[in-house]
């Protein structure tokens, strides 16, 4: 149980790091990425606008998703030493925290545009309802069925600027949809017995290593020719095409590493499923850069 009174004020780095910076710095480049490339101009007061209203909504689901699962992040070594585990903030001001963002950024995000804030509080509601209350704690397929919650940015940001759905922010949140559980059983194969511990039914704990590393397979195979969809319904032109070709390859045979593998072994025997998921953040990074440079240097769109 974390401590449940905290010295006050809170340091400001300790609500910082309620938002899951790391996490928000992805969200926020995919958002922009799918402004960028979303045929029409935006007011750049409107979009600066949209952006800061992504982040805030990627954080306060984030400081949600902490207050909630506080218990479960003390019994967990990777995440004991996060503010409220830690016991420097009490759990009401988290909760307060991440509420004001959620509802701060749909309301100004509003004066965006309707459907652009309409999309951002579904995402806000799956990340810190649907995926953090429901489906994490019941279901082996949590990140699979979960996954759509980080793959909302690059829509919202396509949305900010025409006011619409088309075919290609729906092929983008696609692309970030079947990312997600290679890339997170890449990390939940060297943490399981951190999930095991606390009594998550990730993956590894429910189904075993092998059937795992499986899935990772399956679903690194089935992004290879997704990732090139963007260029095959002309969207994009061929440096992104090449760029998603190429990075799509080198995840699929880092997981193939990873799937070949037998057992995870001692941590220094981890090199796979850590190459794994530290290339895969990298793979979003740098397939959705070629997407904006493409667009940049092409006129695409």
């Amino acid at each position: 149980m974390p401590t449940a009174a905290a010295p006050m004020p809170t340091d400001w780095r300790d609500f910082f790091a309620l938002t899951k910076p790391r996490v928000m710095s992805l969200v926020i480049f995919t958002g922009l990425c799918g402004m960028l490339t979303a045929p029409g101009h935006i007011n750049p007061v409107l979009g600066f606008t949209a952006i800061l209203c992504i982040a805030l909504g990627a954080g306060g689901a984030a400081a949600l998703n902490q207050w909630w699962e506080a218990d479960l992040d003390a019994g967990m070594k990777r995440t004991a030493q996060r503010p409220l585990p830690a016991g420097r903030m009490d759990r009401t001001s988290a909760r307060d925290f991440g509420g004001l963002l959620a509802a701060a950024s749909v309301f100004v995000m509003y004066f965006v545009g309707w459907l652009p804030a309409v999309i951002l509080a579904i995402s806000i509601v799956y990340y810190a309802v649907v995926y953090t209350i429901w489906l994490k704690p019941r279901t082996p397929q949590n990140i699979v069925i979960g996954g759509g919650a980080g793959a909302f940015p690059p829509l919202i940001g396509w949305v900010a600027v025409t006011g619409h759905i088309t075919l290609m922010p729906i092929v983008l949140f696609a692309i970030i949809f079947i990312w997600t559980p290679p890339h997170f059983w890449s990390l939940a194969l060297f943490v399981e017995s951190d999930y095991a511990k606390v009594g998550i039914p990730m993956l590894p704990v429910v189904a075993g290593e092998a059937a795992t590393r499986r899935q990772i397979m399956l679903y690194a195979a089935l992004l290879l020719p997704l990732s090139v969809v963007p260029w095959a319904i002309g969207g994009a032109g061929p440096i992104y095409g090449i760029a998603a070709l190429l990075l799509s390859a080198g995840f699929l045979a880092l997981t193939l590493r990873v799937g070949l593998r037998r057992s995870t072994g001692p941590d220094d025997a981890m090199q796979p499923e850590k190459q794994a998921f530290k290339f895969s953040i990298l793979y979003l990074f740098v397939l959705f850069g070629a997407l904006v440079a493409d667009h940049l240097l092409l006129a695409k769109g």
